[in-house]
């Protein structure tokens, strides 16, 4: 999610796919300080400011130049409101924790060359399955044998991502999932598969902490732990809506007032992005694993309307409502 949520709901992931440039992602290890972050988009980004923050080299890589500049004035704007809260009354110590914590990211627009020495790589490109793969077969090519590869994936199977990789790499593979805004938001899902070895796991949970993070570990399902429960609240929201059981207003009002959620299902389907749900709802509707035709995931006439006009939630300016 972005800043505005961090206060609300826990956030649903990323955008339906564009196979074009990448997003974020980090890679360390517990013994190593060294991450590598594949992808310069605001979860990249955000992932490679906290690692820095707490003290890991970072190399944050994209397809080109202009899109790490992105990423890293992204990271600067955020580090400027970190410094304000902790030096309120200095600017002199504002800027020089910024230029600390920067000095500690290098750019580079080539995969290999960042993973080459790195403990950890987390991939936080856009959801296009196929890209993950290739991305992941020339980062095994590439990093340290023992280097954990991690995946910023919040839809898609972690296995399947990691299903051409050799099973030595397949046991240092896994999830993290990282929430958006990262600065703020306090949740990793550490995601393993069945290959996974508890070293990595452990690993991971490790690193996780040591970034202030707190860690949640489960196993690769659809949606792991915050989308699986997410998305059936969200889906059976619009069916009451469907049904002319209340309007979407009263549904908010009622979960907010009655339930005590900080934020309305409506008020969060607009905040994540409704071309985001349907993306992740149609997926594992048509082939999520034990959730393939489940009638939970059916498609939803509305929210296939709205979404096929371009009302897609708060960054268009409507959805469910007008903004």
């Amino acid at each position: 999610m972005y800043a505005a949520a961090v206060t609300r709901m826990p956030p649903l992931m990323r955008a339906a796919p564009r196979v074009r440039a990448f997003a974020s992602s980090a890679a360390a290890q517990t013994a190593v300080d060294r991450v590598a972050v594949i992808g310069g988009g605001q979860m990249g980004a955000g992932i490679a400011q906290v690692a820095a923050t707490h003290k890991h080299d970072v190399t944050l890589v994209d397809v080109s130049q202009e899109a790490l500049e992105r990423g890293k004035a992204y990271m600067a704007k955020s580090l400027g409101r970190v410094a304000k809260k902790k030096f309120p009354d200095d600017a002199q110590a504002q800027g020089r924790f910024v230029d600390e914590v920067l000095s500690r990211v290098a750019l580079s627009t080539s995969p290999a060359e960042a993973a080459g020495s790195a403990g950890l790589v987390i991939e936080a490109v856009v959801e296009n399955i196929k890209l993950k793969q290739d991305i992941f077969a020339g980062l095994a090519a590439a990093a340290p044998e023992g280097a954990i590869l991690a995946s910023n994936t919040s839809s898609l199977p972690i296995a399947k991502i990691s299903e051409q990789l050799s099973a030595a790499r397949k046991k240092r593979f896994i999830g993290l999932h990282f929430f958006n805004p990262v600065p703020q938001m306090k949740l990793v899902e550490v995601v393993r598969t069945d290959e996974a070895d508890q070293q990595a796991v452990d690993d991971a949970v490790a690193f996780v902490k040591g970034i202030g993070k707190v860690p949640a570990v489960c196993k690769d399902t659809p949606g792991f732990i915050v989308n699986r429960l997410l998305l059936p609240y969200m889906m059976e929201s619009i069916r009451l809506l469907e049904r002319g059981v209340a309007s979407a207003r009263d549904i908010d009002a009622a979960m907010k007032l009655g339930a005590g959620y900080p934020m309305g299902p409506f008020e969060l389907c607009d905040y994540v992005g409704l071309d985001t749900i349907k993306f992740i709802v149609d997926g594992w509707h048509k082939e999520g694993k034990g959730l393939a035709g489940d009638k939970q995931f059916a498609p939803s006439a509305k929210l296939d309307e709205l979404v096929k006009n371009g009302h897609l939630g708060v960054k268009t300016g409507r959805g469910f409502y007008e903004y």
